[in-house]
């Protein structure tokens, strides 16, 4: 492969690595133990954790919440027929995951007033970067433009992805907690042409923002509009698809999966019909068999991801099938009624937290716009000190503001959220254990 590529050593292949992040030498790690051993010496590390039950009392957000998860969600996505399913190519034995899928995607597609969803991607930065795939296939312009608002990680992966597409990434500045469009090239009524307008709604920093604003850039510079949005937040709030969005994507580990040090998460995607044919991953649809029976196939199998790779948009063939239908689960057990209360409750423990906070000498919002279940406040102690302090009074205090807004009034600021979770006694306590912290 190297002779292949033109290199004539693996060192020739890696130069562009800097020395300081290349091994040299073995590795430092201890020599290799029995099995009983090494099961001893986790046990021991574990104990050592105090991210259990009951221990921690989680105050952070930033993309993992600490929802509920109910235990019928539990007990229904650990079944069997879910959890070993393998992948729906042979629809005659695959009817139950199929049916999943379908009705996984129906919910997806209400919660963002869109006509389609596909059976769910990897998560919310993958949606996103598929969502800006499908935007400049579908315009035919590689320049995008992205709200800085959008968080920092999921602007990361785009930036990656777009080295290797040519897609031109420009970020636009957040005051006063919210994208300031016309500081862009696209601000002010300038002229420009643009395959993608980004915007988060609500943003990274907890801050509501004026999607139809959004979408006065996109029709003024002939993008599509992509809106990185909250699926909680639809309890409440109008959809992003009613406010003029062309696709919506999201980060589904909100519904029914636990936090677990990183994931298993779930990307959620959805779009008008007019894309369906550049709709990346998989999508179920509902049919009848030879008999007139209902039924559910893997459907539109003939789009170019599958068979005009050369010329994909997206090379996306799959979904997180056990994350979307324990969404399903967790969306159908909750109904319309259930999320609104699970948006209303979550809001109203933030209003309560922030008040609490704000109370404390020093500690103030970084901006004044409205928030719904996240904000981000300024401290008299640097954020990462405060984490720490607290993690010792066992408060999970948020999370420190930094990669992605270096340079800007929100360097350093703590990111906080609180989910119907938070009871009143956790926020009061939290606020003491802060005053004090804070001293």
């Amino acid at each position: 492969m190297l002779a292949d590529l033109g290199y004539g050593s693996i060192d020739e292949l890696f130069v562009d690595v800097p020395a300081g992040l290349k091994l040299s030498g073995r590795l430092d790690i201890e020599p290799a133990m029995s099995e009983p051993d090494l099961l001893a010496r986790l046990l021991d590390l574990g104990s050592k954790n105090r991210a259990r039950a009951g221990e921690v009392v989680s105050f952070a957000g930033a993309g993992a919440y600490d929802h509920e998860v109910p235990a019928v969600v539990r007990s229904l996505a650990s079944r069997s027929e879910f959890v070993t399913a393998y992948t729906p190519y042979q629809p005659e034995v695959a009817q139950g995951v199929l049916q999943a899928i379908f009705e996984y995607q129906t919910m997806v597609a209400r919660l963002a007033g869109l006509e389609v969803a596909n059976g769910s991607l990897y998560d919310g930065a993958a949606a996103l970067v598929e969502g800006v795939n499908l935007s400049v296939a579908a315009t035919k312009c590689k320049r995008v433009l992205c709200s800085k608002g959008v968080p920092p990680s999921w602007r990361a992966v785009l930036k990656t992805f777009a080295a290797g597409t040519g897609h031109e990434v420009e970020l636009v500045e957040v005051t006063g907690g919210v994208t300031d469009w016309e500081s862009s090239s696209a601000g002010g009524g300038r002229k420009a042409e643009l395959g993608a307008v980004v915007v988060a709604a609500p943003n990274y920093l907890g801050y509501l923002e004026d999607v139809a604003r959004a979408r006065e850039v996109a029709d003024r510079t002939g993008a599509r509009l992509v809106v990185c949005a909250d699926p909680v937040a639809a309890g409440l709030l109008r959809t992003p698809g009613s406010l003029g969005a062309d696709v919506v994507v999201g980060e589904g580990q909100v519904f029914g999966t636990s936090l677990g040090f990183g994931g298993p998460y779930l990307g959620l995607f959805a779009c008008r019909l007019a894309d369906v044919r550049r709709l990346p991953g998989r999508l179920v649809g509902e049919t009848v068999d030879s008999e007139g029976r209902r039924a559910y196939v893997t459907t539109l199998r003939a789009r170019e991801q599958d068979i005009r790779r050369e010329k994909a948009s997206s090379n996306v063939c799959t979904n997180q099938t056990l994350m979307a239908v324990t969404a399903a689960i967790h969306l159908a057990w909750l109904g319309p009624r259930g999320l609104r209360e699970v948006a209303i409750r979550s809001g109203r423990a933030t209003r309560y937290l922030a008040e609490a906070l704000f109370s404390i000498d020093g500690v103030e919002p970084c901006a004044k716009a409205p928030f719904l279940r996240e904000l981000a406040l300024r401290t008299p102690v640097e954020s990462p000190v405060l984490i720490d302090r607290l993690l010792e009074e066992g408060y999970l205090a948020g999370v420190h503001v930094s990669e992605g807004f270096e340079g800007t009034p929100y360097d350093g600021a703590l990111l906080m959220a609180a989910t119907e979770r938070r009871t009143r006694a956790e926020i009061d306590g939290f606020a003491a254990a802060l005053a004090k912290a804070v001293r």
